[in-house]
């Protein structure tokens, strides 16, 4: 009963905010939550260990494959896309109501500097303060570093 009152008011404060909003007949209105570069960001620092690791798979057309799976429907809890978008700047269908929102990786200013340990340590553990959960208990390391392999590659489209 108590989930389906959370459904119904999840879905009433969607209708308000569409008909509050005046759109033109047969327009689409996309609200922009991301897509920012460089984001203001206060992610706390990986521990030194990690900071120092490297990407210990090849980018293979096999691993980056995978990797894109796992970014777009089987990495667990949630599919990495439904929060940073399917490509990857951070307007997935989720990140409306994520304050901060979810990480550009489009953003070269930001990525380039970016450690994969740094990257790794973030989708292990999850980021205090944001909606980032942990996948320690649902990736394996190597999963994790093709999913990094993957992100990487949003640099180069």
């Amino acid at each position: 009963m108590i989930l389906v009152l959370i459904i119904v008011l999840f879905f009433v404060g969607e209708v308000r905010e569409v008909v509050a909003e005046p759109t033109a007949p047969f327009s689409f209105q996309i609200q922009q939550v991301s897509g920012i570069c460089p984001q203001s960001r206060k992610t706390r620092k990986a521990p030194s260990r990690y900071l120092k690791k490297k990407i210990p798979i090849l980018a293979t057309s096999e691993n980056l494959a995978k990797g894109k799976r796992l970014f777009n429907q089987d990495a667990k809890p949630t599919a990495c896309k439904l929060c940073h978008g399917a490509r990857g700047n951070g307007n997935g269908s989720l990140a409306r109501r994520m304050a901060p929102p979810p990480r550009n990786f489009t953003c070269s200013e930001v990525m380039k500097d970016l450690p994969p340990g740094q990257l790794f340590w973030i989708i292990r553990n999850g980021s205090r303060g944001t909606a980032m959960p942990a996948h320690k208990p649902t990736l394996k390391p190597e999963e994790i570093w093709q999913l990094i392999l993957y992100i990487k590659s949003f640099l180069a489209a």
